[in-house]
C-alpha cells in the first residue's frame, strides 16, 4: 500500500478552511482529513502552503494550438498531447477535457479527420499523461459531415464530453457579422473571397441542424457524456436545447440566458481568462459579473490552463465570496456538471487530485500537484 501525508497545510474543504490541516492518502484515494496517526506514510511538509482540490476544466481549446501553432504549421501529435499535459499540470488542473472543434475544412486543424485523429491521440496519451487527459468534441450545427465521425468517437468510448455549437453570423457569440469576419480573417487568415464564400456555405448549412442535434445528443446521453450548449444568448434558446437533454451552459452571452440555464438545472460555464482581463473577448457578459450575481457554476480555461488558478484566489477579493467558494468553481461543480463523483472535493474517499499552491511576490502558482495520489508536478521557487 502506497502512502502519503501532506501536513503543514492550509486546507480547501467544500464549505470552509482548515488552518494548519493535514491529509492522508492511501493507493491514490484520500484515506483522512486530520488523521490521528500517519504511520508508514511518507510525509510532505507543505509549509504552509493553501492545499486545494486538483481542478477540472471542461473547456480548454490549447490543444489546438500546441497542434497547430500557426496557420499550417502542425506538429506530431502525441509531442502536443505531451506538451498540452505538462502544461495543465504545472498549471494545476489534474483533469482537462482538451475542447477539440469539429467544423468540416472551415477552421484548419478544425477540420473533422484532423479533430477525429487529435481526440484520438488524446486518447493515446492518457494513460502515460501526467494528468487525466479527456476528450470534449465541440460540434458546429452547420456541418452536416460531422455526425458519422462524432458518432464513431462516442462508440469507442474516445469522447468524454459533447457540445454543441453555432457560430452562425447573426446570432449568439457573433451578433454583429463584421466582427465575424474580422475573427476569421485575424485568426485564420482568411481573404475577402474566402470569408464571403464560407458564410454564405455556413448559411446554407443550417438546414437540418436540429435534427442532427437530437442524433448526436441521444447518442451522448445512450453512452453516459454529458452535452453542453454554446454560446446561449436568449432564454428561448436555453429551454429549447434543455428540452433536447442539454445540461451545461457554456459561456452564456447575458445574465438572462444564464438564469434561464440555471433555472433548469444546467449547469453554467465561464472562462477564467476573462475574470483575469476585465472583459470578454467577444463582448458577452463579463465573467466577474455573472459570479457577483450568482449565475456562475463553473469557470473554465477556454484557451490559457495557467489563468484558472490565478482567478480561483482573486475571486474573494474581485467578487466578496469565500475561497471554498471560489475553488468550487473549479472543483465540485465541474465535476458534478461532468458526472465526475469520484473527485473535486478533499474528502474521504475522493480521488486524491490535489494542489499545493504557493504565493509568489502576490501572484498564486502551483507549487505539488498529486494526480490520483501521485506527486507528477513540483515547482520549487527560490525564497519560498
Amino acid at each position: 500500500m502506497t502512502k502519503l501525508y501532506l501536513t503543514g497545510a492550509r486546507v480547501v474543504l467544500a464549505d470552509t478552511v482548515l488552518d494548519d490541516g493535514a491529509v492522508l492518502i492511501e493507493d491514490g484515494i484520500i484515506a483522512a482529513i486530520n488523521p490521528e496517526s500517519a504511520a508508514g506514510a511518507e510525509t510532505f511538509n507543505l509549509a504552509g502552503k493553501t492545499l486545494i482540490p486538483g481542478m477540472i476544466d471542461l473547456h480548454c481549446d490549447a490543444l489546438e494550438k500546441e497542434v497547430e501553432p500557426r496557420p499550417n504549421v502542425h506538429f506530431p501529435l502525441d509531442f502536443a498531447c505531451a506538451q498540452a499535459d505538462k502544461r495543465n499540470a504545472a498549471a494545476g488542473v489534474t483533469t482537462v477535457f482538451h475542447a477539440l472543434s469539429f467544423a468540416n475544412e472551415e477552421l484548419g486543424v478544425r477540420n473533422n479527420e484532423f479533430a477525429a485523429q487529435v481526440a484520438k491521440a488524446v486518447h493515446a496519451w492518457n494513460p502515460h499523461g501526467l494528468v487525466d487527459n479527456r476528450v470534449h468534441c465541440r460540434y458546429e450545427v452547420t456541418d452536416p459531415t460531422a455526425p458519422e465521425i462524432l458518432l464513431h468517437l462516442l462508440a469507442n468510448n474516445e469522447m468524454h464530453l459533447l457540445s454543441v455549437m453555432d457560430h452562425s453570423p447573426g446570432q449568439g457569440q457573433f451578433k454583429d457579422i463584421s466582427a465575424f469576419r474580422d475573427y476569421l480573417a485575424r485568426t485564420y487568415k482568411k481573404s475577402e473571397e474566402e470569408l464571403d464564400v464560407l458564410m454564405e456555405k455556413k448559411l446554407a448549412q443550417g438546414e437540418g441542424a436540429m435534427g442532427r442535434i437530437r442524433l448526436l445528443v441521444e447518442a451522448a446521453r445512450t453512452h453516459g457524456v454529458h452535452v453542453a450548449s454554446h454560446d446561449d444568448d436568449t432564454s428561448e434558446k436555453v429551454e429549447m436545447l434543455h428540452d433536447l437533454g442539454i445540461g451545461i451552459s457554456e459561456f452564456p452571452i447575458n445574465l438572462e440566458s444564464a438564469r434561464a440555464a440555471q433555472a433548469r438545472g444546467m449547469s453554467t460555464v465561464f472562462g477564467a481568462p476573462n475574470i483575469l482581463r476585465g472583459k470578454s473577448q467577444s463582448g458577452a457578459m463579463r465573467a466577474l459579473d455573472a459570479v457577483m450575481a450568482g449565475a456562475a457554476d463553473c469557470l473554465c480555461a477556454d484557451y490559457h490552463p495557467a489563468t484558472l488558478i490565478v482567478a480561483v484566489f482573486r475571486l474573494p477579493e474581485l467578487a466578496n465570496i469565500t475561497l471554498a467558494d471560489a475553488v468550487r468553481l473549479v472543483s465540485a461543480n465541474p465535476a458534478r456538471a461532468a458526472g465526475l463523483p469520484d473527485r473535486g472535493e478533499i474528502a474521504v474517499g475522493k480521488r486524491a487530485d490535489l494542489v499545493s499552491v504557493a504565493h509568489i511576490n502576490g501572484l498564486v502558482q502551483a507549487g505539488s500537484v498529486f494526480s490520483a495520489g501521485k506527486l507528477v508536478y513540483e515547482a520549487r521557487f527560490r525564497h519560498v
